[in-house]
């Protein structure tokens, strides 16, 4: 039982964020008590907390297994921002930004879990492009890691791009974009401009 409440809780606050979504909503849709969910949880943070360190988790095993099969690092790098976006429902409910805002403490947890994981696959997938030839041999790798995770996080905050103005899978393959032209080599430009050529053939259909 502890496993469909934190599958069905993530469900519903990635749909309406964690503010909106209350213990009776989540019983409700599971059709229990909500004595039942406090049995496995003792209120509604610690819910949160494990909805949220679950999916992180889900999405780690998913980039692990995208790292182990993709040919280079630029089809890895594509196929973790499509991998991601599904399964944050891209992100319409800003749930980054609701964290923040509600459980500030549970989003600085997630945001050092996140940062060391990001940093240890971009870190490793630069070497693998550098020694492959698609990234150029000059680049500091530890140095654009950070700046990657930087930028990646730093798109999500609605000050600076506004949920009205901006779609996250604009920002997403724009900053992606952005990122890769600075540090591809020819060999590589020719992958990326292949990607981007995909994408906007996708969008136009």
């Amino acid at each position: 039982m502890r496993n469909k409440i934190i599958s069905k809780a993530t469900e519903l606050f990635l749909n309406f964020g964690f503010k909106s979504v209350t213990m009776d909503d989540i019983a409700n849709e599971l059709g229990i008590s909500k004595k039942t969910i406090y049995v496995h949880f003792s209120n509604k943070t610690k819910l949160v907390e494990a909805t949220t360190f679950h999916l992180f988790d889900v999405i780690c095993d998913g980039i692990d297994g995208i790292c182990d099969t993709a040919t280079n690092p630029i089809e890895e790098l594509y196929s973790i921002k499509l991998y991601v976006m599904t399964h944050l429902k891209n992100e319409k409910t800003s749930p980054q930004f609701q964290l923040k805002k509600y459980y500030p403490q549970i989003h600085q947890r997630l945001k050092n879990k996140q940062f060391e994981k990001m940093h240890k696959s971009v870190l490793e997938s630069l070497i693998e492009g550098v020694r492959s030839g698609v990234f150029r041999d000059t680049i500091d790798t530890d140095f654009i890691s950070r700046m990657y995770f930087t930028g990646m996080t730093g798109i999500k905050d609605n000050m600076f791009f506004p949920h009205d103005k901006y779609q996250m899978e604009y920002l997403m393959e724009s900053y992606l974009e952005y990122h890769l032209r600075a540090i591809v080599t020819d060999k590589g430009m020719t992958i990326l401009n292949n990607f981007i050529n995909k994408s906007i053939t996708k969008t136009n259909a």
